[in-house]
């Protein structure tokens, strides 16, 4: 046997053997020499496991055998439900702050706490359902309320179908809901200066709390500022009860079903 670096030879020889002779024909055979085998073999290198799997699969079992791609939901946009009022306890419980109001139903019925400080707003995030919400008090008094709101809304790339705005309304009868997509502010400052600091748009969803009309010849002015008595309190917090329940339905099942719901002639019915 002949060993190089790159082959291997040998050579085998065997007897006369008859048996031979009669397996295969005379023409192969010698008739009385002994047999003589060469064999040479060509060593190769060893193929490693990656290429030598290579060599013996195709591209349909590859791919059978990679693991799948996840699968990539498109990324949630939380909502934003601001309440307008004034900051401090000279304000709390008048007629102005119905929008804090409602978002502390809102954070007490949801589990959410609103308790940090974001963009000038007491501010919290949380879900309702599985979707994620931020609940926002701006502490710029009300004037200027968009100086808060604006800011949030850039911040967190909220899309402005997103933004839902809760305020009083001089215009509504006392306790009574409105939702609506869009529109102006209607005299209302607080809504003014959202809609400016939001470069004019006025794209985005609005819940207004009626607060009545002031009695006699009472200044709009003071009449907002005042506390609700006895009777009026436990009205609003029917009212505050029913925006609850119409923002649940906003978020879960769409803004129609809910504006439905809040719009109808005889909405606490359905709470029932």
């Amino acid at each position: 046997m002949k060993v190089t670096g790159a082959s291997i030879a040998f050579t085998l020889r065997f007897p006369y053997n008859n048996t031979l002779h009669q397996l295969f024909p005379s023409q192969f055979l010698p008739s009385s020499s002994p047999l003589s085998f060469s064999f040479r073999h060509k060593r190769t290198m060893p193929q490693s496991p990656a290429r030598c799997s290579a060599a013996f699969s195709s591209p349909a079992s590859d791919a059978a055998l990679l693991p799948s791609d996840p699968v990539v939901k498109p990324k949630q946009h939380p909502w934003l439900i601001v309440g307008l009022g004034n900051p401090g306890k000279k304000y709390q419980g008048t007629r102005h702050n119905v929008g804090f109001e409602m978002v502390d139903a809102i954070a007490e019925a949801e589990g959410i706490s609103v308790n940090t400080v974001s963009n000038k707003a007491l501010f919290g995030r949380g879900f309702i359902g599985n979707i994620p919400v931020m609940l926002a008090k701006p502490q710029t008094f009300m004037n200027a309320s968009g100086e808060s709101v604006a800011p949030i809304v850039s911040y967190y790339k909220v899309p402005l179908k997103q933004v839902l705005v809760i305020y009083d309304d001089l215009d509504l009868p006392f306790a009574k809901l409105r939702l609506l997509p869009k529109g102006g502010h209607g005299g209302h400052n607080g809504m003014r200066s959202v809609i400016d600091r939001l470069k004019g748009s006025r794209d985005f969803p609005r819940l207004r709390i009626g607060i009545g009309r002031p009695p006699g010849k009472m200044d709009a002015v003071n009449f907002v500022m005042r506390p609700f008595n006895r009777q009026e309190r436990e009205e609003l917090d029917m009212t505050f009860q029913q925006g609850v329940e119409a923002v649940r339905i906003m978020l879960l099942e769409g803004f129609d079903k809910s504006a439905t719901f809040v719009n109808s002639s005889k909405p606490m019915e359905q709470l029932g």
